[in-house]
């Protein structure tokens, strides 16, 4: 019953790809109405959440820089670390142009993941890397605003979460740009975030 969830739960994830994906392409998509926008248009808005750096991160104090944001959770058994992994690891290979960028892990587990425990988790990886969350309410509207899905499935530690596996990329005024997918070529990640940088 378990394996069955998450594979329907994958193939939302992957539906919801597609759609981003679709998003830079202007198409048509008849369940937004009759709009020819493209659904970029429609990724990404206002939030504002506690921050692992102290006070609270938002789309306004990122504006200026492009960034790059990931939901997840401290407790994701594979996802999240490998992403937050690779990330680091091309953040390293970008050298002093990273600071060009800022790059936010948001937790949609508020009921587990603390100020403190976000801390403590991300400091396995790039220091680049900030940790954000908030209320449930908060992380919500901030879901919904990217397009991001996240649900809480029960297993008999008490509960998992699948959630969207895509980084979104952010420009320096919080326009949508476009996503790095999950263990994507490290050479793709490069150029992608080198582009966004130039504000190619």
């Amino acid at each position: 019953m378990l394996r069955t969830i998450r594979i329907c739960t994958w193939a939302l994830v992957a539906l919801l790809a597609g759609a981003v994906v679709l998003a830079t392409s202007g198409v048509r998509m008849p369940w937004l109405g009759s709009h020819e926008l493209p659904l970029a248009a429609a990724i990404g808005g206002p939030f504002e959440l506690a921050s692992t750096n102290g006070g609270t991160v938002s789309s306004s104090s990122l504006k200026g820089k492009p960034f790059a944001v990931f939901f997840g959770y401290t407790f994701c058994p594979d996802v999240c670390p490998t992403t937050l992994l690779d990330l680091s690891l091309v953040i390293k290979q970008l050298g002093p142009a990273a600071d060009q960028m800022n790059y936010v892990f948001v937790s949609v587990d508020p009921g587990r993941d603390s100020i403190e425990q976000l801390k403590l988790y991300l400091s396995s990886f790039d220091p680049h890397i900030i940790g954000a969350t908030g209320s449930e309410a908060a992380l919500a509207d901030m879901a919904r605003k990217y397009r991001a899905i996240y649900e809480k499935v029960a297993n008999k530690d008490g509960y998992t979460i699948n959630h969207t596996a895509s980084v979104y990329l952010m420009d320096a005024d919080g326009r949508f740009h476009g996503t790095l997918g999950y263990q994507e070529k490290p050479d793709v990640v490069v150029a992608k975030l080198k582009r966004l940088m130039a504000g190619a």
